[in-house]
């Protein structure tokens, strides 16, 4: 319970806390400590996602199967979700207008809100702002695994939830699949960042180096991918790259990830295309002459950014869509975060009398062929009243 989570905090976190969750006065407070341009560019941001976002309500539908059977199904929200943000020395804010403005839009009642405390106690003040902004209706002051475990089954303090969203740790992602084994909904499974860029002769090579070094900053596991058939452009690129990284603050990081990343050339577009179908990038930028006839041919892909003036980072941020994508090949099955992923929908069906008698002598030949007898008798108790 509430004891347990102070407990890992002091271990992990080495905070000793009196309460989990934020006051409203802290929030505030916090939330007013944001740098101006800071500010200004999370509402830009906040006003493009909720645009995107609220275009995607889904609409009911009613059809008649036939004379006497109505069939119809209804979306609603879920009720209480909770959304972990990860601590550490880049607050990951941005992720909080992901997954709280379409929490809100879809119309879920709770929206809570986990991250680990700063050294000092407090919550770093662009992840508060972002949350006031976004609709967040709870925070509290927990991470790590732990903060999973609280979401998933409930303390005294925090409210269990249906359904779990946002990125962490191999101990997050842990947590988040084995609480999903146990009633409890998550967005989808995680693994390192990536990206895979499909570019010919036209694409300037420091815009292909530059996308490629902004997903391998992010871990030292990211994986980053050039796809040509120009070897001019790899050779162009690999000098960029070792350019660029220089000067890069997160150096070291993005080098270990260009450890086990790769320029692969092949001899066709179309061999291009299959290749990139097959790996299901989380991230796909397609810098060519032509992006759009490449973009209608593929089938297996988180988000993708068309053009040379289409940086990935214009997703990670402000441009609308969301950043909550699938990796590890996951795109081949799953979708990245949309309004629907806070919804859920329900069938309704209303058959009359007059309909039953011509739909229930079907239904009474199909339950006999699968020895359902009760299923048969459900219908001709009907059929003969």
């Amino acid at each position: 319970g509430d004891e347990a989570l102070k407990e890992f905090s002091l271990k992990f976190d080495h905070v000793q806390l009196t309460s989990l969750e934020l006051t409203a006065e802290a929030w505030k407070s916090g939330a007013q400590r944001v740098d101006a341009g800071v500010r200004a560019a999370i509402e830009l941001a906040a006003t493009n996602i909720r645009t995107f976002h609220a275009a995607q309500k889904p609409v009911d539908i009613r059809v008649e199967t036939m004379p006497g059977v109505v069939c119809w199904r209804r979306s609603v929200p879920l009720q209480n979700v909770g959304i972990y943000i990860p601590g550490g020395s880049a607050p990951l804010f941005s992720t909080v207008l992901m997954l709280a403005i379409p929490a809100r839009l879809a119309g879920c009642h709770e929206v809570l809100l986990c991250t680990p405390p700063q050294a000092d106690g407090t919550i770093h003040p662009a992840i508060l702002f972002a949350a006031q902004l976004s609709g967040v209706t709870r925070v509290f002051k927990v991470g790590g695994a732990q903060a999973i475990g609280a979401l998933a089954y409930g303390t005294a303090s925090i409210p269990r939830v249906d359904k779990i969203f946002g990125p962490g740790n191999q101990y997050v992602t842990a947590a988040k699949q084995m609480v999903s084994q146990q009633g409890v909904a998550i967005d989808m499974p995680a693994g390192p960042s990536e990206v895979l860029i499909i570019a010919d002769d036209e694409a300037r090579p420091d815009f292909v180096a530059a996308d490629l070094l902004a997903q391998a900053e992010h871990g030292a596991d990211s994986q980053v991918m050039l796809v040509t058939t120009s070897r001019e452009l790899t050779e162009a690129v690999q000098q960029e790259i070792e350019k660029q990284v220089r000067s890069l603050p997160r150096k070291d990081v993005a080098v270990q990830a260009l450890k086990h990343s790769h320029l692969v050339m092949l001899k066709t577009e179309a061999e291009i295309i299959d290749f990139t179908n097959a790996y299901a990038p989380e991230h796909l930028i397609i810098n060519t002459a032509h992006p759009q006839k490449i973009a209608d041919r593929i089938l297996n892909a988180g988000s993708v950014f068309l053009g040379a003036y289409t940086p990935e980072s214009a997703g990670d941020y402000a441009s609308g869509t969301n950043h909550t994508l699938p990796t590890n090949g996951y795109a081949r099955a799953w979708s990245g975060v949309t309004l629907e992923s806070f919804m859920k929908t329900i069938t309704y069906q209303h058959i009359t009398r007059e309909g039953l008698q011509k739909l229930g002598p079907a239904v009474e030949i199909m339950a006999e062929a699968e020895s359902l007898q009760a299923h048969k008798n459900a219908v001709t108790i009907r059929l003969n009243a």
